[in-house]
């Protein structure tokens, strides 16, 4: 069987107008895709040089396909199972920073090249006073890119209009912006003088993102079956679902150069991302981490299971549809719209997403996912939001049990063992919580402000029933507790 290569996909001759840094399956699967779609359309004409940004890892199978992949879309549409396989044609080349340093600078010198586009982890946006300009490359991505974008200031002499469009998918707020501040910062230290950074600030946008799209990679359990039904082989191949969304957010009009929007592409460009990060963060985020702990304990391992179990699933819509989604600011039709697409993205047959994955670091999620949501709702009501109070509880009794062999917390499921990794502040808190009595656990974790920010005792009811909804779930269990929740 041939494997996929330039010579079977014949890709068409477009200029380099993307460098991406990173070569790993979200990208692949979300930009790179859109990209190829946009040139299929013929509302962009662009390809894309990979730049793998760190020493370790190997480039051998984008040189064995010479780029070429597949990426397999898979989901519901309508309640209906549904797969799209698209050829991605769109990656022209891939490099290494370290092991092809002197290609990799030479595009700084590309007169075609206007984006560039980064995932390095929410870890790789990071300042280090350490790195230097000497380096070939620097150390950070940071430094990678500062010494990048001066390498083309110099080569083309200051000129105004060959500054770069950066667009990073890392997940951390106003990633745009906390990148630019640093490739400023390191400007500075590295002495590189106030003209590039005038240029940095004229010619160049650094935009924030916000992009969405849940990807698994390749499918190593179906890779043969894939390869006999295409009739080629691709070791490249990168599965996720149908959803897509990517939120650009500029203070100059970037959608002129990049119009993937016309493609009919999930794109959305703006000059506030603000509200599409709250709708996402506090819809699809905070419905995970309320439901999470709640089915887990109901008996159920992933969200698809937990969507087919009638009480969790009546749990979660409650949750969405009368606790979060009032107190968010976009139109509610958009809201709705979005809440409904959540709910038949966790009923998605070819994703299993790991309840206990969902479950880690599961206080400071609560914190920043559901704890807006549940603040808002009292604000506007007066009263106690009873999911996501419900949540809290669930959470705590997920928490229940006891450091062992340095690993995390140990709990139990029925006689099954399960293990909760967070941060040690709140393991030590919860080590031996089996033993205490529901009020006093109750009251110790929500007066504590290093968990959620706050003293949360002060909110009437709020402690009382927490440990009520405790002392049902620890005598009852966790259904009983929740059919208990919708009894008038």
């Amino acid at each position: 069987m041939k494997i996929i290569n330039k010579s079977l996909t014949k890709p068409d001759e477009r200029p380099v107008k993307i460098l991406q840094y990173g070569e790993g399956n979200f990208l692949r699967g979300f930009v790179d895709y859109m990209v190829d779609i946009a040139n299929e359309k013929g509302v962009f004409n662009g390809n894309i040089v990979i730049i793998k940004p760190i020493p370790y890892g190997s480039l051998h199978l984008f040189e064995k396909q010479e780029c070429q992949y597949t990426v397999s879309l898979r989901g519901l549409e309508n309640g209906k199972p549904k797969v799209e396989n698209r050829i991605i044609k769109s990656v022209t080349d891939a490099l290494g920073a370290y092991e092809d340093y002197e290609a990799y600078m030479a595009y700084a010198r590309l007169d075609t090249l206007r984006f560039i586009v980064s995932n390095t982890t929410e870890a790789g946006i990071a300042y280090d006073d350490a790195d230097s300009p000497d380096y070939k490359p620097p150390g950070s991505f940071p430094g990678k890119l500062t010494k990048f974008l001066y390498e083309r200031f110099l080569h083309f002499k200051g000129d105004k209009d060959k500054g770069l469009i950066v667009l990073p998918c890392e997940l951390i707020e106003n990633n745009g912006q906390t990148l630019k501040n640093y490739v400023i910062k390191l400007s500075i230290k590295w002495g590189l003088g106030k003209e590039f950074i005038g240029w940095l600030e004229s010619s160049c946008v650094f935009c924030n993102t916000l992009v969405d799209r849940i990807i698994t990679g390749y499918p190593a359990d179906e890779a043969e079956k894939f390869w006999q039904e295409a009739g080629y082989v691709d070791e490249l191949i990168v599965t996720g679902e149908l959803f897509g969304l990517w939120v650009i957010e500029s203070d100059r009009d970037i959608s002129g150069e990049f119009p993937l929007d016309k493609a009919n592409l999930p794109v959305i460009f703006t000059d506030n991302l603000r509200p599409y990060r709250e709708r996402k963060v506090r819809i699809l985020n905070g419905a995970h981490t309320c439901l999470a702990a709640a089915s887990f304990l109901s008996g159920n391992d992933t969200v698809k299971e937990s969507m087919d179990d009638e009480l969790i699933k009546k749990y979660v819509l409650k949750a969405v549809f009368d606790e979060i989604m009032p107190t968010l600011s976009l139109p509610e039709k958009e809201l709705r719209d979005f809440a409904r697409k959540v709910i038949e993205r966790f009923e998605n047959p070819f994703i299993r997403h790991a309840l206990l994955s969902i479950s880690l670091n599961s206080v400071s999620k609560w914190k920043t996912r559901c704890l807006p949501s549940f603040k808002e709702y009292y604000k506007m009501n007066g009263k106690l939001p009873p999911c996501l109070t419900f949540s809290l509880a669930a959470l705590i009794s997920l928490y229940r049990g006891r450091m062992k062999d340095g690993e995390g917390l140990t709990g139990y499921r029925g006689n099954h063992e399960y293990k909760i990794m967070d941060e040690d502040k709140v393991m030590m808190f919860f080590d031996g919580s089996e033993e205490k009595d529901n009020r006093s656990l109750a009251g110790e974790f929500l007066k504590n402000e290093d968990f959620l920010g706050e003293d949360m005792t002060g909110y009437p009811k709020l402690t009382d029933t927490v440990a009520k909804h405790l002392e049902t779930i620890q005598r009852l269990g966790m259904r009983k507790a929740l059919e208990n929740l919708f009894i008038k």
